[in-house]
């Protein structure tokens, strides 16, 4: 099949496309660089041994988007990676991230509507729950979302589920995953976001690689086992096998899947499995809680297994050590 990928150069997304070719499907991306680097492009060919088309464009500039579309008039799907995502920048940032995230969505889903693409993979996101019990279930109701980078899942979630509703033809398989840590094992492909990290294994990394001195871990005093935040950590490298087998399904109208592990890992215990992998010293500072921030939550991804035949496989130890394999071969 061809396949838009939209955000393809960014971390899920680049081990994303790499997974639809190894699966012999044509990639083309679309990016705008905002939080990724062209150099991720080159590093997809190396290990494929195919570079993708490349548009270096906006997905919420409608006129750039459909230049695109015009010249690949015939996608059989898109993936649309493309968004913000840091959900502590989302609180002090909330009009950016509407626009951004809410925008791209409506777009694409015009421009898959007006060239008859009818297979839309929606990146979303655990957030959607809302603070509730875990293990999170497709079949629960939402709630009202902790910060607004969840709450433009949610909404294009909805919008997307309106658009099937509306076009019969038309197919949304919207794919809520949780923690995505770890890089591919050639350690050409990993985390790399530009300035400060936001997510914990990124910044794990720099302070292993002593370009930054210390970590922070914000909050020791949430109701678990250690005192720090639970969350469902999964392989990259899983997470992108589960969205090819997701845009190999046929489908018709909305489809939901948790892709997850099942499993919580606390911050603590990625950062003493980290250390421990890698043999390396992880300095570390309690910080205050981040706003925006849960407890505790991880995955019920039974559906996954049993609709997609997808599981996750990979281990923390994997996680762990991938990315400071990364660190220490991709040359940033």
């Amino acid at each position: 099949m061809k396949i838009l990928v939209t955000g393809g150069l960014g971390f899920i997304g680049s081990h994303t496309c790499v997974e639809l070719i190894s699966n012999q499907h044509q990639v083309v991306i679309v990016d705008n660089l905002v939080n990724s680097k062209p150099e991720v492009l080159d590093r997809i060919e190396k290990i494929t041994g195919v570079r993708p088309v490349f548009f270096p464009v906006d997905v919420t500039e409608a006129l750039a988007l459909e230049s695109v579309f015009a010249a690949h008039p015939h996608f059989d799907g898109v993936i649309h990676f493309a968004g913000l995502k840091a959900v502590g920048e989302s609180v002090e940032k909330p009009i950016a991230y509407y626009y951004n995230n809410l925008v791209s969505t409506m777009v694409l889903a015009e421009a898959c509507l007006s060239h008859h693409v009818n297979r839309f993979i929606f990146s979303s996101s655990a957030t959607v729950y809302g603070d509730q019990p875990s293990p999170y279930r497709e079949d629960m109701d939402l709630k009202t979302t902790s910060n607004p980078y969840g709450e433009t899942k949610a909404v294009s979630e909805r919008i997307l589920s309106d658009v099937a509703k509306a076009n019969p033809d038309f197919s949304a398989t919207l794919l809520r995953y949780f923690n995505p840590v770890g890089a591919h094992p050639s350690g050409l492909l990993g985390e790399d976001p530009n300035g400060i990290p936001n997510n914990l294994m990124p910044f794990v990394s720099k302070v292993a690689r002593r370009e930054l001195p210390k970590l922070k871990i914000f909050g020791n005093d949430y109701p678990t086992p250690d005192g720090t935040g639970v969350r469902d950590y999964i392989h990259v490298v899983d997470l992108a096998k589960g969205h090819v087998k997701a845009v190999e399904k046929r489908t018709s109208g909305v489809s939901i899947y948790n892709l997850g592990t099942g499993k919580g890992i606390s911050v603590m215990e990625i950062v003493k499995a980290y250390a421990s992998v890698n043999d390396i010293d992880i300095p570390y500072e309690i910080a205050p809680r981040r706003s925006g921030d849960l407890a505790s939550y991880y995955a019920d991804a039974t559906k996954a297994k049993d609709e997609l035949g997808w599981e996750a496989e990979l281990t923390l130890a994997d996680m762990v050590r991938d990315a400071y394999h990364f660190e220490t071969v991709s040359g940033k």
